[in-house]
């Protein structure tokens, strides 16, 4: 059985917060903060990790879902990070996470009759060997009509040929709440809505945390030998809260994607272009593409930044150069934003040109910084960031393992995927719908299967998001570490970016399956939809505005209600 991040273990781990001392206490619930948590306590460390929302709340729930090397970075010369990101694509899709990082192909679209086809054939060949690339199948160059065979949906003389490759993709939020399920079953304390206010030092030296949990408005203090801060586009912050005398400068850069149904784009395959300023891929996302993304410089809130008109109008001029039909706002399902933490480089003011390596460094005794990088990369700048925490402990600790410890639902799940039919009918579904558990859960969706067992119910579609089964609501209460509804409709579901109304018409069905398992009374659910109304409400009212300043203004204004449900 795996962990239950249910409520009586929220109480549980609050309580050794306060308690106990810790090895290392993990600031942020990210994907790089959930990957320190698990690298320290696979090495044999006592961990705690904090996080002042949800896991994934941020850029790990808001990416473009993708687990990739970075083609255009081959253009850029960046030999290293290409090579190490291939090399970590390879462990997701063989070895860590095969249920939650799968293949997918991209079309290149050529422009050019003889350079390109060379230029970029050669770029796309080093893809395929450096670094365990060749965990994926190999590119093939596809002529005019073939490449039309392929991609009927692109105009004629959108394109003279094309290269097809593959790289993989991955429902980020899920993926970054599962590595830190992970973590919490090797024993690690983890904890959401315990936001640090302040840290504790004894002398010059970080010992710690002030913690306020954010669910009963009490203050925790947490010992800790080593804090690493891994906060993302927060670094800054919460560098100055910790005092620190020097450390890096992290640049937040807006990344905005759409949703539309996969209907409206006829493709077989996934889709990258080239744009003046970086590129836009058409990913294949269930029943809908994931079209984005944009790259523009953010200097405002950074708990919801707010996609814009000139956002939505950029994405749908520059995939409309190419498509035969094009699209419209009525094709529009789903619009989200995320921001990217990027390295402040020096001399340049185009986020899109700044390394995405990342940087650890020690500004304090007892403080660890890690920042920078790509989703994709997050193992190895958890690595390198207990690599640098161990080395304050003064004491022998065993290298990083993390290359050989799968995620939670990776053990058995090719064999439970070779048995889907057997699954279906013991438990009375569709093979679809086990297909789909077996995607999202891994070898956990037995403990879904056993829910429906005992109530069949809980076996039906949610009405409003007929995409997910009522056993999905109520597993992301009892064991994902769901607080609140918009927990479960944004990031344990995709309802929120999936469903042209947001989720509206789910969220009262939702807030009443996981009433029980939350202990809601009727007032908290009421509360606790209304909330989230307010909240899509504000997201679809920032949409019309122009600008970013607009935008956010629209944004911020509705937050602070609907941020926080007592």
């Amino acid at each position: 059985m795996s962990v239950a991040m249910g409520p009586s273990a929220r109480e549980a781990a609050l309580r050794r917060l306060s308690d106990d001392e810790f090895d290392v206490l993990v600031v942020g619930g990210g994907v790089v903060g959930a990957g320190v948590a698990l690298d320290a306590v696979s090495r044999g460390l006592s961990v705690a990790l904090v996080e002042a929302r949800d896991l994934a709340a941020g850029t790990s729930s808001r990416s473009s879902k993708l687990i990739h090397g970075g083609l255009r970075y081959l253009e850029q010369l960046d030999f290293k990070l290409v090579r190490e990101a291939l090399r970590e694509r390879g462990l997701l899709v063989t070895r860590l996470a095969p249920h939650l990082v799968r293949p997918v192909p991209f079309l290149f679209p050529l422009r050019h009759r003889v350079w390109e086809r060379g230029y970029v054939g050669a770029g796309v060949l080093l893809y395929d060997t450096l670094g365990g690339a060749r965990a994926l199948p190999r590119h093939r160059q596809l002529s005019h009509s073939r490449a039309l065979r392929t991609a009927p949906g692109l105009r004629s003389d959108a394109l003279v040929g094309a290269i097809q490759y593959y790289d993989a993709q991955v429902d980020d939020a899920r993926f970054t709440m599962t590595v830190a399920r992970t973590a919490a079953q090797y024993g690690a304390c983890v904890t959401t809505r315990t936001r640090v206010t302040g840290f504790l030092r004894e002398g010059g030296r970080v010992t710690g945390a002030v913690v306020r949990d954010l669910e009963n408005d009490a203050e925790i203090r947490v010992r800790a030998r080593q804090v690493v801060n891994a906060t993302g586009v927060w670094t800054d912050e919460i560098q100055r809260l910790a005092g620190a005398s020097h450390g890096v400068t992290v640049r937040a850069s807006k990344g905005v994607h759409l949703v539309v149904p996969r209907d409206r784009i006829r493709l077989d395959t996934g889709l990258i272009l080239r744009t003046e300023k970086s590129v836009l891929f058409v990913i294949p996302w269930g029943p809908h593409w994931i079209v984005g993304t944009t790259d523009t410089p953010w200097n405002l809130d950074k708990v919801e930044p707010a996609p814009t008109r000139a956002d939505i109008d950029y994405i749908l001029d520059h995939v409309n150069a190419v498509l035969r039909t094009p699209l419209t706002d009525a094709d529009i399902e789903g619009v989200y934003a995320g921001l990217r933490p990027l390295l402040a480089g020096s001399g340049s003011a185009q986020t899109v040109k700044l390394s995405r390596e990342h940087a650890v460094i020690r500004p304090e005794p007892g403080l660890v910084i890690v920042a920078g990088g790509k989703y994709t990369t997050y193992r190895v700048m958890a690595k390198d960031a207990v690599d640098v925490a161990v080395a304050g402990l003064g004491e022998a600790v065993p290298e990083s393992v993390t290359e050989r410890v799968p995620v939670l639902g990776a053990a058995g799940f090719e064999a439970l995927r070779n048995n889907r039919r057997r699954l279906a009918e013991r438990s009375g579904l569709p093979v679809a719908r086990v297909d789909h558990l077996l995607g999202r859960y891994g070898s956990c969706a037995e403990e879904l299967l056993t829910l429906v067992a005992d109530d069949p119910r809980l076996g039906e579609p949610i009405p409003g998001a007929e995409g997910y089964l009522r056993a999905e609501a109520v597993y992301a209460a009892s064991h994902e570490g769901a607080l609140h509804l918009e927990d479960v409709l944004v990031r344990r579901t995709r309802v929120f970016m999936e469903e042209r109304d947001r989720g509206l018409a789910a969220a009262p069905e939702v807030a009443a399956l996981v009433a029980p398992v939350l202990g809601w009374d009727d007032d908290r659910v009421r509360a606790e939809i209304d909330a989230y109304r307010r909240g899509v409400e504000a997201d679809l009212a920032a949409q019309r505005e122009r600008d970013d300043d607009a935008a956010n203004a629209v944004r911020v204004a509705a937050a602070a209600p609907a941020q926080h449900v007592a």
